[in-house]
């Protein structure tokens, strides 16, 4: 069974232009699934049925996964079944309507606008590494990138003339002006600190490591980790709180939802809906705790 998972992986990233987080994420999913039966003395995938997935299901309500975890997983196996019907490897589709558990949608943690810009001036842009970090910060909060997206940028999707990148996601690309902090960070970047850290001067990838290579997603998270500790941010921050900040920032200075959804790359209006209310209770609460007659 697991050579199907291996294939199915492999399809989500070179037909349905899937990331490899995305990819990976199904992958655990489906392992985990797969090692259920097996336990259970199911070793064909052509003998799974509908009451197998529930139990899967039921399983992971008793060790009390969280409802966004049971749904991802649902998700997972609901999608892997569909390929394998399209693939002609199983006769019928027991995952054919599975209900998941609704997950109640989290209003993002962002942070404020000084917590930022205390944020962006924590690098020190006397050394590469420095220089390097702030590009990285203020093209992430100019842009909302994901941070996949960000390490996945090479060098000629910037247009520094035109001040704007392109971002790729899968087969799509979308274009994102860069405001003037941004170009000037990447401007000091590529003219003081990128070619001295590189090892290969042929890599196209834009931000790279201390030994030249690619930047990681992990080797990312720690550098923001440390600069929020420096900064004094006390909130438990994550790369994607940037993206989220940008966006509620942006709202909060009248930006119009087409263009902010644009920018975010959302596919529907309604995800980017989201900061337009956390803009609307962020205010409701500076009123109750200012007013006087609040």
């Amino acid at each position: 069974m697991e050579g199907h998972i291996e294939e199915f992986a492999e399809y989500l990233t070179e037909i349905r232009g899937s990331s490899e987080n995305t990819a990976a994420s199904y992958k655990r999913d489906l392992y985990s699934f797969t090692r259920f039966l097996e336990e259970n003395g199911i070793h064909n995938i052509k003998d799974v049925n509908r009451t197998n997935i529930m139990a899967y299901i039921y399983e992971l309500e008793r060790e009390d996964k969280a409802p966004a975890t049971i749904s991802r997983n649902a998700a997972s196996i609901r999608s892997y079944f569909i390929y394998l019907a399209r693939k002609r490897i199983i006769d019928d589709n027991p995952a054919e309507g599975l209900e998941t558990p609704k997950v109640e949608k989290r209003m993002p943690a962002i942070l404020s606008l000084s917590d930022v810009e205390r944020l962006l001036e924590q690098p020190d842009i006397t050394d590469v590494k420095g220089i390097r970090d702030k590009a990285m910060l203020e093209v992430l909060y100019a842009t909302g990138m994901r941070v996949t997206e960000l390490i996945s940028l090479e060098i000629s999707d910037i247009n520094m003339e035109m001040e704007y990148l392109s971002c790729k996601n899968g087969e799509k690309t979308r274009i994102i002006p860069l405001g003037s902090k941004a170009l000037e960070a990447l401007d000091e970047y590529l003219r003081k600190a990128r070619m001295s850290m590189l090892r290969d001067e042929g890599e196209k990838t834009l931000f790279v490591n201390c030994f030249g290579h690619p930047m990681t997603r992990q080797g990312f998270w720690k550098i923001i980790k440390v600069y929020a500790k420096k900064a004094g941010i006390k909130e438990d921050i994550t790369p994607h709180m940037l993206r989220h900040s940008f966006a509620v920032h942006l709202i909060e200075n009248g930006a119009d939802l087409q263009a902010v959804q644009e920018m975010m790359g959302h596919s529907d209006i309604s995800t980017t809906q989201m900061y337009a209310r956390l803009n609307k209770n962020r205010l409701k609460d500076v009123y109750s705790k200012t007013h006087p007659r609040a």
